[in-house]
């Protein structure tokens, strides 16, 4: 990877500095992956054996996991238990056969480097340009982007301090777990009182003023579970990442394949 980047992301409210990396696509891959907000834990079995077969059986020369793969990380000490060290063995599995990058997302960004490292996977800072087939893609999970919800943008930079993070961490696991649960309680308490229509989608102004400040043309992201294309303006676009969910009736999840000819949405439901 590239050394990072700052550039001046334009209007206040977008930010008034962007810090990106840089990924350039060695000319040898062919085809690569993103995918996102998979959620997994216990209660999603159906969902990780879908993971599991896809990295099996996909022709990516390179996968990019961008952000919320699990429903919670509490500590990379978490990683030998008994759930956690199941996705690790498919992870390592794909991560020997092929190129496994991850970006951290609003339920796994305490994921850190010795799980990565025994994944054999590299992190992605949030934003990542990856430059690829002749064309920069600006990389993000999403969430900094939603900044009509100012609740959830005080607490995500809350939790993202080292100070949090270290003293988080510095609890035993099954307090650490306990906590989480509490979190995520609460989340999904507030998310049951509005409608999911009205839920905060990425602000356009701001997803317009990174792609000015990257010199990219498409953005590519998740966290907001509602798959789609959307024209930012003439020659801008962003793409949106599906959330996985084989447990239903009606299971969904989708990887999004780009290649020389271009980006495409690849439904696996």
């Amino acid at each position: 990877m590239n050394s990072p980047k700052t550039l001046d992301a334009g209007p206040a409210k977008a930010a008034p500095s962007l810090a990106f990396d840089e990924l350039t696509a060695p000319p040898e891959w062919r085809r690569i992956e993103f995918l996102s907000d998979l959620h997994l834990s216990p209660q999603t079995p159906a969902t990780l054996a879908a993971l599991q077969a896809h990295l099996q059986e996909t022709s990516a020369d390179a996968v990019l996991l961008l952000g919320d793969i699990f429903e919670v990380w509490v500590g990379d000490d978490a990683r030998f238990d008994d759930f956690e060290a199941s996705c690790l063995e498919i992870l390592r599995s794909a991560g020997a056969r092929l190129k496994l990058y991850f970006m951290a997302g609003n339920r796994d960004f305490l994921l850190g480097p010795d799980m990565l490292k025994d994944c054999g996977a590299q992190a992605l800072s949030d934003p990542t340009v990856l430059c690829a087939f002749g064309q920069r893609w600006l990389l993000t999970h999403g969430d900094a982007l939603c900044l009509a919800d100012s609740a959830y943008q005080a607490f995500r930079t809350q939790v993202r301090a080292p100070q949090w993070q270290a003293q988080f961490l510095a609890q035993p696991l099954a307090v650490r777990r306990a906590l989480a649960q509490q979190m995520r309680d609460g989340s999904k308490a507030q998310q049951a009182m509005q409608r999911e229509d009205l839920w905060a989608d990425l602000d356009t102004e701001a997803c317009l003023a990174w792609l000015k400040a990257t010199d990219c043309k498409a953005l590519i992201h998740g966290h907001t579970h509602r798959p789609a294309e959307h024209v930012l303006a003439p020659g801008l676009i962003r793409h949106v990442l599906s959330d996985w969910d084989f447990e239903s009736e009606a299971p969904r999840g989708d990887v999004l394949r780009l290649r020389a000819s271009g980006l495409r949405r690849i439904p696996l439901a």
